[in-house]
């Protein structure tokens, strides 16, 4: 059997990794920010129903274009968008790595600020794009006059701004999106896959997309629609953009179930987001319990928790990992990341992290 090594690959890919959490069967997983509530079962009935009669007709291409769809995301997103200004894929990460095949490439830049979405710098590498990285603030935050100078040392054609930020869940302010965009002269995009977590206060950059055609915001139905499995993805940004990304997408990318599952998980907004206060509240709770225990935590506005204080992450992640618990170490010194699951999930961590800090 062949090795990689024995393989003709890429000089850039050799040595790499490929992304990816461990993937361990545990009774409480809190590792991959999933939402833990299953979709309405109402929903999911209608769901089965729709895929029943879609696959009456997968002998033929789904449409291409997916025009109900975009419709739909422009219904929930509001902002005045219309279909044209949507696009969708498999999953957001298939959502930039389009934007990095239509605006990287090879003699490109792309600049990110970490810690952030480890697959920024992994999607730019597959798609010939040069990454640059520069520090976040010591509590993760953005300066936003840091934000422009790094832009214009860096001159990148594709720059990433994640809000909420994961894996720190540190929240962006609009003035930041701003100055960013008034620095840079290529592409900005403005990640939000966890914008349904956040509090009231929360400012989409959806609200400055007029008049801003190099500014895309980009979003996902797997963490607050608890649509992970699905795989769905989805941009607003100018028209002229979407037409960009059509040069790039494979043919019919979007299965006809797909799409027939994501339009009628949108028919019932209200329904597919109860879940989202559940998931609050749990994380207020790892919010408010942590630091009585001596942890540090990071202000979040995300479906997790990043927390410090540790002197061996490693060892507290296994000795967790021992009692069925899986929570993510996402490679920051001394910090550990916990998902807000159940509220018995979220029992089950507290006490044993709890009970771990008192040996």
């Amino acid at each position: 059997m062949a090795t990689l090594d024995d393989l003709p690959l890429r000089d850039d890919l050799r040595g790499s990794n490929p992304y990816g959490a461990p993937e361990i069967s545990v009774p409480v997983a809190l590792n991959l920010n999933e939402n833990p509530n299953q979709i309405p079962q109402q929903v999911a009935r209608e769901v089965v129903e729709g895929l029943a009669e879609a696959l009456g007709r997968s002998n033929r291409y789904p449409d291409r274009d997916f025009p109900e769809l975009r419709q739909a995301f422009s219904n929930y997103l509001g902002n005045g968008l219309n279909a044209e200004q949507l696009w969708a894929a498999n999953g957001s990460n298939e959502v930039l790595f389009q934007v990095l095949l239509a605006f990287g490439g090879p003699g490109r830049t792309a600049l990110g600020f970490g810690p952030s979405y480890s697959m920024y710098p992994i999607l730019a590498r597959t798609a010939f794009t040069n990454w640059r990285e520069e520090p976040r603030g010591s509590d993760f935050s953005l300066d936003p006059v840091a934000v422009a100078s790094a832009i214009s040392a860096h001159k990148p054609d594709v720059v990433f701004l994640c809000s909420p930020n994961n894996p720190t869940g540190t929240p962006l302010s609009l003035e930041t999106i701003e100055v960013a965009y008034e620095a840079a002269t290529g592409i900005v995009v403005v990640d939000e896959a966890y914008a349904e977590f956040a509090p009231a206060q929360f400012e989409s950059a959806l609200q400055l997309l007029p008049g801003r055609e190099r500014l895309l915001v980009c979003r996902t139905m797997s963490k607050a629609f608890a649509f992970a499995g699905v795989r769905v993805g989805y941009l607003a940004a100018d028209p002229a953009v979407v037409a960009a990304l059509k040069l790039v997408r494979l043919p019919y990318h979007l299965s006809v179930l797909t799409q027939v599952a994501a339009i009628t998980a949108l028919k019932h907004v209200d329904q597919m987001l109860e879940s989202v206060q559940l998931v609050v509240a749990q994380r207020e709770r790892i919010l408010s319990t942590l630091p009585s225990l001596g942890f540090l935590v990071s202000e979040s506005w995300a479906n997790f928790v990043l927390f410090g204080g540790l002197e061996d992450p490693k060892s507290t992640f296994g000795a967790l990992l021992e009692q069925g618990i899986l929570i993510r170490d996402v490679g920051i010194a001394n910090h550990l990341r916990v998902t807000a699951g159940t509220e018995a999930e979220v029992d089950l961590f507290l006490d044993s992290i709890s009970k771990l800090r008192q040996q």
